[in-house]
């Protein structure tokens, strides 16, 4: 069934790369900005039909979302399990790398999200059911369609999430401002990373079922980030660490 829409140039691309199905590709006519040539080309290749539409049609489909002249409708996103994320990290012979969203309410924070975390190579995003900002076209545009290369998974309980990810060996570090200085901290192992929002941080029972806490240096006199921000800067933090962790296995062998 075809009744989600996404929108950009970026967004429509990575869907048409994606697994998830594509209905039909909508073009603003008369319009061929740049980056229109590879959707027509994937749309040829998958065997995806296009329609030429006026800009007001768009304008109409995609809502408040910029949608650069391109919007399309999919299949909505085939929700994963977490056992699925851990397989995910099993067959690419890597410690698990996990992130979950406390009351990530702003759709475009929640995109920001996930686009570095499938940037930094965390297997999977865990949301929970209730205060989540839904995946609508916002979100998948905002993450430059990561939604589609990341595993993401919804959950019922936050709280039953971290202990079963606890159960399989991963250790939860809770990002907010009372934590020691995430540069300080080793994240080596199966990861989980728990980013709360910018109003209310992370919750007391999550951040109290978590294992660490950990923090951002503040020196001015702003005393928060951006969540999507201060996620990406802990999530490359924990890349990072992995990063320099290869690199010290590979001189070994060599």
């Amino acid at each position: 069934m075809y009744d989600e829409l996404v929108a950009g140039r970026n967004a429509v691309y990575e869907a048409l790369c994606g697994s998830r199905g594509v209905d039909c590709v909508y073009l603003q006519r008369g319009a061929r900005p740049k980056g229109v040539a590879k959707i027509l080309a994937a749309c040829k290749e998958k065997g995806v039909p296009f329609k030429e539409v006026e800009r007001e049609k768009l304008d109409e489909m995609a809502g408040e979302v910029p949608h650069q002249g391109v919007a399309a409708t999919v299949a909505p996103i085939a929700y994963r399990s977490i056992e699925e994320i851990l397989e995910i990290a099993q067959s690419r012979g890597e410690a698990p790398f996990v992130v979950l969203c406390d009351g990530i309410l702003d759709p475009h924070n929640l995109g920001a999200i996930i686009r570095t975390a499938e940037c930094a190579g965390a297997h999977g995003v865990i949301l929970p059911k209730r205060r989540s900002a839904p995946l609508s076209a916002a979100v998948y545009k905002t993450s430059a369609g990561a939604c589609e290369h990341l595993a993401i998974c919804r959950v019922g309980n936050l709280v039953q999430a971290i202990e079963s990810l606890k159960k399989a060996g991963l250790w939860l570090y809770c990002a907010d401002m009372d934590g020691q200085n995430c540069r300080d901290t080793d994240f080596a192992g199966g990861v989980g990373v728990v980013v709360g929002s910018e109003g209310e941080g992370v919750s007391k029972l999550v951040k109290e079922r978590c294992d660490v806490t950990v923090s951002l240096p503040l020196r001015g006199k702003i005393t928060s980030l951006n969540a999507s921000v201060a996620a990406g800067i802990v999530l490359y933090e924990v890349a990072n660490q992995r990063l320099a962790a290869e690199r010290g296995r590979g001189k070994e062998r060599g």
